[in-house]
């Protein structure tokens, strides 16, 4: 009889996918919890514990549904600790015939499966995960011969071929993009909506954990562990951002306030990334949502959130498959610094990045202006490596698999592969802070200075990376007028200015 083992990695708990719309005695199902998986990061203790509970509770979902299941637990005896071992053992135990496994989305686990696929006995397939709107190739078909890789271009495409927001081929409302209206800071009384957290007792799996000398980041609350680990809690939470945030997530996307974790973002993004809901029912819950209220959820808070999925989620992927691996090491500035200390512990006198690491270390989460202008900015003005920048964003956040972490870091946050994500590098001073923030005004440093003992680090060093950075940049049509400001600045001023730069990145631990 042909026996069939099917690998199912833990960013694939796709309970739609079509192997499971039938139950076969042929066929058994692996999940494996291994240290292979644990160790390639640093990772964020809520991020692993998330995923195993994830891949626990679907692999009891797929028992229920009477698929055969095998479930290696992180401190099985016979666990040898990496996918192709496993394999291999469970291969020659079962006398299994026939090998599958869905493609993934990490480069390093597609070469690693790939070359472990020619090396057995064995035949194998590979099928797709059946979760994105795009293939791997798509990106770089549509911009086959072109230099530039616009990602507004990409959106439209994918507007008109998916049919979302489209009244025949005109997007409705005759305009594609309302990113203008999504740039408010919250107002100073506003209370943004409680977040609706789950209260998952995890303490079994972090007892699990804490048996092995994995290192790990972060806190954990095990007895009311917040992040959905089903598909029911996604699906919960999908609805609470339509009804509760919606209506002001478009106008407060980019907004900040301290001790406010989640504001109006729908935090699905985990949910997503390991195929427990699926892009495009996101999508479709939202448009269902405001075609039911329209005159509460103004056109503008849906487009702004379909872009991210539909847009941005697919473009930085179709990136990840055309650059990979060269993108892996992409240092377009020569960066070589070490990320300071505080990065692990939050603890700093800036009020922005103390609040955005303390919350990242709390709940493995920061949303996405928090990572590229408070966090993300930083590293670049003070010349962080990418390799540092990356391993952090890759390990912290619960969310964060290589596919779209690095071209959101080495991409747009850190502009380490030279403008083909982003057109300019996204670096602010204080200014852009305070105006979309209420961190400034009880910060230890004074965001009007740009020199003396108080002046916020964030000025001397955006004007210091682009005065180090003038034969790369200086021609870039983006950001042509701040080189027409600095070099209209009194040579005395700029001299001071850098000098005010240069002692803050050579006692940066002590920020």
């Amino acid at each position: 009889m042909k026996k069939t083992l099917r690998l199912i990695l833990g960013d694939q708990l796709n309970s739609n996918h079509s192997w499971f719309k039938t139950t076969d005695d042929a066929i058994t199902y692996v999940l494996m919890e291994i240290r292979s998986e644990t160790d390639y990061a640093q990772h964020h203790i809520q991020k692993i514990v998330g995923f195993f509970a994830s891949m626990q509770n679907f692999a009891s979902e797929l028992k229920s549904n009477n698929h055969n299941v095998i479930y290696i637990y992180l401190n099985d005896p016979t666990n040898l600790q990496s996918f192709d071992k496993n394999i291999l053992a469970l291969i020659e135990k079962h006398h299994f015939n026939n090998f599958e496994f869905q493609q993934p989305d990490e480069y390093r686990l597609d070469e690693l499966l790939k070359n472990f696929s020619k090396k057995i006995t064995i035949p194998s397939t590979t099928v797709d995960t059946e979760h994105f709107f795009t293939t791997r190739a798509e990106l770089s078909i549509f911009f086959e011969g072109k230099k530039t890789f616009l990602m507004e271009s990409f959106y439209h495409y994918m507007r008109k071929k998916h049919h979302v927001l489209m009244e025949g081929d005109k997007p409705i409302s005759g305009k594609w993009n309302f990113d203008g209206d999504n740039r408010k800071k919250l107002p100073k009384n506003h209370k943004p909506t409680t977040p609706l957290v789950f209260n998952n007792n995890v303490v079994e799996i972090v007892d699990e954990i804490n048996q092995t000398n994995i290192k790990t980041i972060g806190n954990i609350d095990a007895k009311n562990f917040v992040w959905p680990i089903k598909r029911e809690q996604s699906l919960q939470l999908l609805d609470f951002f339509a009804i509760e945030c919606l209506p002001f997530f478009g106008s407060y996307q980019d907004a900040m306030s301290p001790n406010e974790w989640s504001l109006y973002h729908a935090r699905l993004s985990f949910s997503m990334n390991i195929k427990m809901i699926s892009p495009q029912e996101v999508i479709e819950r939202c448009i269902e949502e405001w075609h039911k209220r329209p005159t509460e959820i103004e056109y503008h808070q849906l487009e702004g959130f379909v872009r991210q999925i539909i847009g941005w989620r697919e473009y930085m992927r179709g990136i990840y498959w055309n650059k990979m691996p060269k993108y892996a090491s992409m240092n377009y500035f020569d960066h070589e610094a070490k990320l300071p200390d505080w990065y692990w512990t939050g603890k700093t006198k800036m009020n922005c990045l103390r609040d955005a690491i303390q919350q990242s270390l709390d709940y493995s989460y920061a949303h996405h202006i928090q990572r590229l202008m408070i966090t993300g900015n930083f590293a670049l003005l003070a010349g962080i490596h990418p390799d540092e920048v990356d391993r952090w964003y890759l390990g912290i956040y619960i969310d964060a698999i290589q596919w779209v972490e690095i071209t959101n870091t080495r991409g747009m946050s850190q502009f380490a592969d030279g403008g083909i994500v982003g057109t300019k590098p996204y670096v602010s001073s204080a200014n852009y802070i305070d105006k979309m923030s209420h961190y400034c005004g009880s910060c230890f440093y004074k965001k009007a200075l740009k020199t003396g003992d108080k002046a916020c680090p964030f000025n001397s060093l955006y004007w210091n990376f682009y005065d180090k950075n003038e034969s790369k940049l200086g021609k870039n049509p983006r950001i042509g007028m701040m080189y027409n400001v600095w070099r209209k600045m009194k040579v005395e001023t700029k001299t001071e200015i850098l000098e005010q730069a240069d002692y803050y990145l050579k006692n940066i631990n002590e920020l």
